[in-house]
């Protein structure tokens, strides 16, 4: 019977975790545990104190603080379960393993804007991990699908929001 129940389990969290599969650096990945660690060891037990905090001031159905603790606590559970799901779904990127004569994920390239003559050095990282500030950015924007797979000397044309930008690839070296 217990196998069961267990089977039960296993089944249940399968198709609940079933999503799309995210890479991850090991910076990156262990941030990710690190927020989830602070939302279940801290955030939630704050928020099960303000609960009962406000449960003991009486009436329910009248009580605010207790309605909004409530409702702080289903948004934070969605949260932690959507970062369970990241979590189950992350792999690790074998840097070894990486094609260096290609731009891929974890790459750094190097590229002159032929319209404004100006050299970029941008890092191609995992959504996640994206800060326009150290000119890391998203495997899913338009300028790293752009240059995905594009070897050194290629010259891309990339259609962006503000037109179109015409990079050649300098150098690609990984992070």
């Amino acid at each position: 019977m217990e196998s069961s129940a267990q089977n039960r389990r296993l089944c249940y969290f399968s198709i609940f975790f079933m999503g799309k599969v995210k890479y991850y650096t090991e910076e990156g990945l262990q941030a990710l545990k690190d927020e989830l660690f602070q939302l279940t060891s801290v955030e939630r037990p704050r928020i099960s104190q303000q609960i009962a905090e406000a449960r003991d001031k009486g009436d329910l159905s009248e009580n605010a603080e207790y309605h909004a603790a409530k409702e702080a606590q289903s948004l934070l559970e969605l949260k932690i379960a959507k970062m369970q799901e990241l979590v189950y779904n992350a792999r690790i990127l074998d840097e070894s393993k990486l094609d260096v004569s290609k731009v891929l994920l974890l790459s750094a390239v190097r590229v002159l804007n032929l319209k404004t003559n100006t050299e970029l050095t941008y890092s191609i990282v995992p959504e996640t991990e994206a800060s326009m500030k150290e000119m890391k950015i998203s495997v899913t924007s338009p300028v790293a699908k752009g240059l995905l797979g594009r070897k050194v000397g290629e010259v891309v044309e990339i259609l962006i929001p503000a037109g179109k930008l015409e990079l050649k690839i300098l150098e690609i070296k990984r992070l």
